[in-house]
């Protein structure tokens, strides 16, 4: 079935949407566009809470997804499983479960969530959307391994927003 659905996108691909579903992944590569977003936030001072929310929902969605999950699952990708599609980015060279990619940005996208950040989160959203769907379009993971990915990062975010909260208490206590 997911196998079906994948293919059932291939046959939307053009040249055009190639190259922009390319550009919108290379986005996600290593978490790289919301790391940088992260380290911009921690730089203003109004923001700063919301950077270190985004930091540690970074942090534990790499330990997870990267550390453990993958390794835990090891699931083959689906470029493995059908050869036949001509691959227009580097093969990835972990396992496919959970997607990375889509940790990652969702991860950052509940981390804005969580922290309040009503202006920045809606356009995140609709960032690691397109970076989740670049997945399935080019070939790289199958619809379960987006969807996992998404509980993946949902699960960090809200989990770095618990835990820096803690810690602000407890740094609040120690000042008193």
């Amino acid at each position: 079935m997911e196998i079906k659905i994948l293919d059932f996108i291939q046959n939307m691909r053009t040249p055009i949407g190639d190259s922009i579903m390319c550009f919108i992944t290379d986005l996600g590569n290593a978490g790289m566009i919301w790391i940088v977003l992260t380290v911009i936030l921690l730089l203003i001072p109004k923001t700063r809470k919301s950077g270190f929310i985004m930091a540690a929902a970074l942090i534990l969605d790499a330990i997870l997804c990267n550390g453990i999950l993958k390794n835990a699952f090891a699931r083959v990708r689906p470029c493995d499983v059908n050869p036949a599609v001509d691959l227009l980015i580097s093969r990835p060279e972990d396992y496919s479960f959970p997607s990375g990619h889509t940790a990652a940005s969702f991860a950052a996208v509940s981390a804005l969530f969580f922290a309040g950040e009503k202006k920045l989160w809606k356009p995140a959203l609709l960032l690691a959307v397109l970076i989740a769907f670049s997945r399935l379009y080019l070939y790289v993971h199958y619809p379960t391994d987006v969807l996992g990915g998404i509980a993946v990062g949902v699960i960090c975010g809200y989990a770095g927003m618990r835990l820096v909260k803690q810690l602000f208490k407890l740094r609040k206590k120690e000042t008193v």
